[in-house]
């Protein structure tokens, strides 16, 4: 920090900020990207730090109010609260005088930075600068040259051709000559590939040049490129020098659609500075690729099955042969082992959340070597992972009954059922987004002053980042659904220093069949797409409504009718006690 302040007083800069996003406004980033973690030690997905001469503000939501305290030296750092407090909001009072920001134009949006432009009076001046991280930061990890592997039509369920001329048509039809797309998942399924550039996530760090004519321009270093790879992607996608996107972006002629959410403003500052036009929308890959196609989602149904015959192993053994010296790390181990034993495993989804007793009040906790603690009679277990398979992308998660729970945990666990039920059950008409249907999870908890801090689900990719927008399933999401959208259904509890609680399955919108008597066509509701148990000895039956009950015992029956037969003896005897009407 002391490095960063010096460089800031050298320059005659007050403030610079320093993002946790990359050049790629991803939400997970390579080791040589992460600035902000090199800075701060704070290693969460999501936040950013605005360095000033004499201190920092470093700006994370609610999932990790915790773990920033744990991480981070706050002699230096100040932990901010954010979104409530905006970043204009505390450069105000941090800087009462003004003076000029530094913002790297590569890590930053135009949404961002045009947000923060109109949120501070005339006496700050924002100014790009190159990040002074990339300079400080010695011995910093060279860039990632992950393989890119194909990934086949058969369970794209669409060419990379057809996709291409498809999206080509919309950018006629807006008389845009271009779209440069920026985000590493959209490239890799728009053009039916897959990459190894950042862990847990199948995607390669590129650039594409979709033009108005259906032909692509593929910015990547091309040792990352085999010869099947290049057969596939055919004479149509041509391939050029990861760094010559910008040279690109400046010199097309006529108008280059950028995505203000998710293009960095750098190639919007150039384009603009020669003299071409840039017209904002969004990503044409956006919403064709969250509205999965039957292929997808069947690939995904069968990833979720084989995903569940290695959770539904692991409980067994968690019920029946764990050890009593058994710790959060040989948890994580375990489950992984599980899922490796099917043979289909690539990677998991995400580092596994396993977090007992106080941990389990850290949404996003991590075990290491230094938290690492042994579970303990009476705690709960939150158990948070996914795997990556060819043909799908999974993310469950389950409490756990550590010995006999108390009271609290148990009523506490059955309202996060409630509302996870709540949003299982849901019907509603078309048209309404995330933000309409959130409250429906949280209402059981709120009956008892109760919350989250966080969304109820986030979207999901196929094969590709368990995190994926733009559809979301959070009171400050405005995209409607629409069918083929896979989300999580995920509400949970946290009780600082003492316990918490998340169930969660994965969920995609479909077309709901009419109710006799009914008035309102064209309603849409979620078909859930894992099967595992829910822990019965956690529920208080006496809370559940009949249609409550009745859900989860069909449920159950599902899981029991669609597993039993795939499992071990071991798995298949536990698994008849676990699904055991209630």
């Amino acid at each position: 920090m002391r490095l960063l302040q010096t460089w800031l007083k050298d320059n005659q800069i007050a403030a610079t900020l320093i993002p946790r996003a990359d050049i790629h406004q991803g939400e997970y980033v390579a080791s040589g990207d992460e600035r902000l973690a090199w800075l701060t030690g704070f290693t969460g997905s999501a936040g950013f730090c605005i360095a000033t001469q004499d201190g920092a503000g470093l700006f994370v939501d609610g999932r990790y109010t915790e773990q920033v305290r744990a991480q981070v030296d706050l002699a230096h750092f100040t932990p901010v609260n954010w979104p409530a407090i905006k970043p204009a909001t505390w450069l105000k009072e941090a800087l009462p005088e003004g003076g000029i920001i530094a913002y790297d134009p590569r890590l930053h949006t135009a949404n961002e930075i045009e947000e923060l432009r109109e949120g501070l009076p005339q006496s700050f001046t924002l100014e790009p600068h190159e990040t002074p991280i990339d300079t400080l930061w010695d011995n910093r990890p060279d860039p990632p040259v992950g393989q890119i592997r194909v990934q086949p039509d058969a369970l794209s369920g669409e060419t990379h051709a057809s996709k291409r001329a498809r999206l080509a048509n919309t950018l006629t039809d807006a008389g845009h000559d271009g779209a440069l797309i920026t985000l590493p998942d959209a490239i890799a399924w728009l053009l039916n590939i897959r990459g190894s550039d950042i862990p847990r996530n199948p995607i390669p760090h590129a650039f594409a040049l979709l033009h108005a004519d259906a032909r692509v321009t593929l910015f990547v270093d091309d040792r990352k490129l085999d010869d099947a790879v290049r057969a596939h992607l055919g004479n149509e996608v041509s391939i050029a020098p990861y760094d010559a996107v910008f040279e690109a972006a400046e010199t097309l002629k006529g108008t280059l659609r950028l995505d203000k959410s998710s293009a960095p403003v750098a190639f919007a500052e150039t384009r603009k500075a020669a003299g071409h036009d840039v017209a904002w929308g969004d990503d044409p890959c956006l919403l064709p690729k969250a509205c999965k196609n039957d292929a997808e989602i069947a690939a995904t149904r069968a990833a979720h099955l084989r995903d569940a015959v290695a959770m539904c192993e692991f409980l067994a053994w968690f019920d029946t042969d764990r050890p009593d010296t058994t710790t959060e790390i040989d948890i994580v181990r375990k489950l992984e082992a599980c899922r490796q034993a099917g043979g289909d495993l690539i990677d998991i989804s995400f580092d596994t959340i396993a977090g007992s007793g106080p941990h389990g009040a850290l949404p996003h906790y991590r075990v290491t070597e230094a938290t690492n603690r042994q579970l303990l009679e009476g705690e709960l277990l939150v158990l948070d992972s996914g795997g990556q398979y060819e043909d799908g992308t999974t993310d469950i998660t389950r409490t756990l009954p550590i010995g006999t729970p108390g009271d609290d945990e148990k009523a506490a666990f059955t309202r996060v059922l409630q509302g996870m039920i709540a949003i299982s059950r849901l019907r509603w008409p078309k048209g309404m987004a995330g933000r309409d249907l959130d409250a429906l999870a949280r209402y059981p908890l709120w009956l008892a002053d109760q919350d989250y801090a966080h969304g109820t689900g986030h979207g999901v990719g196929v094969a590709l980042c368990v995190h994926e927008g733009p559809q979301r399933l959070s009171k400050i999401s405005e995209v409607p659904f629409e069918p083929g959208m896979i989300v999580s259904n995920e509400p949970g509890y946290y009780r600082r220093d003492a316990f918490g609680i998340r169930i969660e399955n994965i969920v995609v919108v479909t077309e709901a069949a009419p109710l006799e008597g009914g008035d309102i066509t064209g309603k849409l509701c979620f078909e859930t797409l894992n099967f595992v148990p829910i822990d019965r000895r956690l529920i208080v039956t006496s809370m559940l409504s009949n249609g409550e009950r009745d859900w989860l015992n069909d449920y159950h029956t599902q899981c029991r009718e669609k597993l039993a037969s795939l499992l071990s003896d071991t798995g298949g005897m536990w698994l008849h006690r676990a699904t055991a009407p209630i």
